[in-house]
C-alpha cells in the first residue's frame, strides 16, 4: 500500500513518470526514506530493550569468565546486540584489555560489532528477505570468530600502545532495570540513534536513488556483476575508503542488486564500509600500532572477500 501510495505522489502530484530515470529516483528515495525510519523506530525499540540487558561491563564480565574458541564466539555474539560505533572502539578496547581479556577476543568483539548491527539486521530481513540476513549473521559471527582466533594466536599484544596497559578504568556498577526503565532507556535509544543516524540513512538513500535511476547498468554489470571473477574484489576496494554505517549502506547495496551486482559482492562492499573505513584504522591507531592495524585489516579484508564469493556462490 506504502509502494502505491509512493507512486501516486510521484506521478499525480509531482507529474514525474515512472517510467523516467528521475520519476523512478524520487519514487525510491521516498519509499525507502519512509520505509526505512519506520522500520528502524520499532526495530530499535524492540532491540534496544533486549540490549538494556547487556550493558559494556556486563559484556566484559561475560567475556572473562570463557577462555579459547568459546570465548571468541561468545564476544562475536555479544559484538551483535553490544552498542558499537567508531568513537567508542576506544574505550571498549581500553576496558577489554583492561579486563584482562585476551587481545583476540577483544578483536574477534571488535571485527563483528560493526559487520552485523542488529538493527541493519533487522532491514535486511524486511529488504531483502530472511535468507540473506541469517546468512549475513552467520558470516559476520564467523568472520569476527576466525579473525580475533588467528590476531590472538600470532601473539601480537606487543603492537599495544603501551598506555593502554598503564590504564586503570576501574570497575562500573551494573545497574538493575526494572521493566518501566527498560522501556524508558528504549525509547531513548529509538531518539539517540535516529537523531545520530538519520543524516547517513538519508545519503545513503539518496545515493541509492540516483544509482537506482541514472547508474548506468553496462557499467556496474561490467566491473561489480555477476560476470567478473574481480567483482567482489571491486566491492571491498571501493568500500575501505568510505564511511558509514550500515544502515547508510542497506540503501546503495539494495539499488546496487537492483542494477545486477551480485548479493556477495554488494555485501561485502557493506562488511567494508563498516568494518575496514579510513576513519575507522585512523581511530584504532590511537590504540595499536600500525603493524597490528595491517594484520587487521588483511584477515578482515581476505575473510570479507571469502564471504563475498560464498555469498555469490550460494545466492
Amino acid at each position: 500500500m506504502l509502494y502505491n501510495s509512493i507512486e501516486f505522489l510521484v506521478e499525480k502530484v509531482f507529474g514525474l513518470s515512472m517510467a523516467t530515470k528521475l520519476g523512478g529516483s524520487v519514487h525510491f528515495f521516498i519509499y525507502d526514506s519512509l520505509k526505512i525510519i519506520l522500520l528502524l523506530s520499532l526495530m530499535i525499540f524492540a532491540i534496544s530493550y533486549i540490549r538494556s540487558f547487556f550493558p559494556p561491563e556486563r559484556t566484559k564480565q561475560l567475556l572473562s569468565k570463557v577462555s579459547g574458541p568459546v570465548a571468541h564466539l561468545m564476544a562475536s555474539l555479544l559484538g551483535i546486540v553490544t552498542p558499537f560505533c567508531s568513537c567508542s572502539s576506544v574505550p571498549l578496547f581500553i576496558g577489554f584489555v583492561e579486563a584482562g581479556i585476551p587481545l583476540g577476543v577483544t578483536f574477534s568483539f571488535l571485527i563483528t560489532s560493526p559487520i552485523v548491527n542488529e538493527v541493519a539486521l533487522v532491514m535486511l530481513i524486511g529488504l531483502f528477505g530472511a535468507k540473506i540476513a541469517i546468512i549475513y549473521v552467520i558470516a559476520g559471527v564467523l568472520i569476527g570468530t576466525i579473525g580475533g582466533i588467528i590476531i590472538g594466536k600470532l601473539g601480537l599484544e606487543k603492537y599495544v600502545e603501551e598506555y593502554v596497559y598503564e590504564i586503570a578504568m576501574g570497575e562500573t556498577q551494573i545497574q538493575s532495570l526494572n521493566w518501566r526503565a527498560r522501556v524508558q532507556f528504549a525509547k531513548q535509544n529509538v531518539k539517540d540513534i535516529v537523531n545520530r543516524v538519520w543524516i547517513y540513512m538519508l545519503i545513503g538513500i539518496a545515493l541509492g536513488a540516483a544509482i537506482h535511476g541514472y547508474a548506468p547498468e553496462e557499467l556496474l554489470t561490467q566491473y561489480a556483476g555477476k560476470g567478473n571473477p574481480f567483482a567482489v574484489f571491486v566491492g571491498v576496494a571501493l568500500g575501505i575508503p568510505l564511511y558509514s554505517n550500515a544502515i547508510g549502506t542497506i540503501p546503495i547495496i539494495e539499488a546496487l542488486i537492483g542494477k545486477g551486482v551480485a548479493v556477495g559482492t554488494a555485501l561485502a562492499f557493506m562488511m567494508a564500509i563498516t568494518t575496514l573505513s579510513l576513519p575507522e584504522m585512523i581511530i584504532l591507531r590511537k590504540v595499536i600500532k600500525p603493524r597490528l592495524i595491517g594484520i587487521f585489516v588483511s584477515i578482515t579484508g581476505v575473510s570479507i572477500i571469502l564471504v563475498g564469493y560464498l555469498f555469490n556462490f550460494i545466492l
